[in-house]
């Protein structure tokens, strides 16, 4: 049987245009909760044994890579019958409807997860419905997102190369040679799959920089929104944990001190003052290192019992010895401590902040996107519908009639087929 090969939510579909949080958790001092819409997995160590945290601050597994390539252009059968069919153009990008219903498969599955078994069919249903009406909303805005930063020039392959090789160590492939021949044994194209990749990180890129740092939340704003919802912040006993995982899959004896004694020096340069959230990115194998190894918030009972009675009784800032697992070592550092009850502002004052910030970023989004749109080509075939972004107002379809152009829009080279949307 094939092995399925795991990989970060919305890798290859739609990328939900979520909050971003305006400061990396890992790296702040005393971070907090990531706002709902983000989402970070687990420690991939098996042992000791980490539950995991709160189902609304990450997920469990990964989903599984689907069974088909990205076509690079519409399919032609011999007698010359369209098989793969161009649903919207996005510049000189395609949509295809198998695309599209990859996205609305995704949509299901998310919907799905958030319920948790929570929702009766008819709630369920409902979550699906209203997620996928806005899958191909979500796949042009993706497109016009991916586009901006090529335009900009944004330089993502570092980030590329590190997502590749956290991937190949996640699903236990020894090498990167053997990682290309997995993913071409689940019908994906190698070259495909590293630019969906580098879509996501051009994407992600570009709303941080041309949205997120414009927008600001002062002192007094998070002030006034705690003492308003004081009683939003009355918490069990918890821990903000993160964490280096250096992985020993794969390696002989003499590796295995090498590991080792690799991970003893990076704990004695944590020790010395080197910042753990940037060690953690440059040598962690951790799903987490992005995100500089943070982890999450833990109440008692959702860690192991052996890591549970060492960080239950950590300061703030402290940091583990390092602890074998049954695939590599690991460091933990506790980031906070909540005692149970009301928590003061300076411990949820990120939090706060997030909430806020989240609060503010998706209007902003949309009306970013509204102005994307509009410098752009974007052009739906009959019988498909988007809600444009801004006012949510329904993209005009058009016929799909090739026409030459003679207009051009600031960089934009010519129009692949239809009239500009709503012209």
């Amino acid at each position: 049987m094939t092995k399925k090969i795991a990989l970060t939510a919305g890798l290859l579909f739609a990328l939900p245009l979520a909050a971003q949080s305006p400061q990396d958790p890992a790296s702040d001092p005393s971070p907090q909760p990531n706002p709902p819409a983000q989402k970070t997995q687990s420690p991939s160590l098996e042992a000791p044994q980490m539950a995991a945290p709160d189902p609304e601050a990450e997920k469990k597994t990964a989903p599984a890579l689907p069974k088909a390539a990205k076509p690079a252009k519409p399919a032609v059968s011999g007698e010359g019958r369209v098989v793969e069919e161009i649903v919207a153009r996005v510049n000189n990008e395609i949509i295809t409807s198998s695309e599209l219903e990859k996205a609305r498969a995704s949509a299901a599955e998310d919907a799905q997860q958030d319920c948790g078994g929570r929702c009766t069919q008819e709630q369920l249903q409902v979550a699906i419905e209203d997620r996928q009406k806005f899958a191909l909303r979500d796949l042009i805005d993706q497109s016009l997102l991916a586009q901006r930063g090529k335009d900009m020039g944004l330089n993502v392959e570092a980030d590329v190369v590190k997502q590749l090789d956290q991937i190949r160590i996640q699903n236990k492939i020894p090498n990167m040679e053997e990682f290309e021949k997995a993913v071409a044994k689940e019908g994906l194209n190698w070259d495909d799959f590293k630019n969906n990749i580098r879509n996501k990180a051009l994407t992600q890129q570009v709303i941080s920089r041309e949205v997120g740092s414009h927008i600001t939340i002062t002192h007094e704003e998070a002030v006034k929104f705690y003492e308003e919802h004081k009683n939003e912040f009355e918490k069990p006993e918890q821990v903000a944990l993160r964490a280096i995982e250096l992985s020993t899959e794969g390696k002989d004896e003499t590796q295995l001190a090498d590991v080792k004694k690799k991970a003893d020096e990076l704990l004695k340069r944590i020790g010395e003052g080197e910042d753990f959230a940037v060690l953690a990115k440059r040598f962690s194998d951790g799903s987490t290192a992005q995100q500089g190894g943070y982890l999450g918030v833990y109440k008692r009972g959702e860690l192991s019992k052996s890591i549970e009675d060492k960080v239950f009784t950590m300061k703030k800032n402290q940091l583990t010895d390092v602890i074998e697992t049954r695939q590599g070592f690991l460091i933990l550092q506790v980031l906070e401590r909540y005692e149970a009850g009301v928590q003061p502002y300076d411990k949820v004052e990120n939090e706060i902040m997030d909430h806020l910030y989240g609060e503010r970023i998706q209007p902003a989004l949309r009306e970013y996107l509204k102005t994307l749109r509009e410098q752009s080509y974007v052009v739906i075939k009959p019988g498909y519908q988007d809600m444009a972004g801004g006012g949510n107002s329904e993209i005009e379809e058009v016929n799909a009639t090739p026409e030459v152009s003679k207009e051009k829009k600031q960089h934009k080279k010519y129009l692949l087929f239809g009239k500009k949307s709503g012209s």
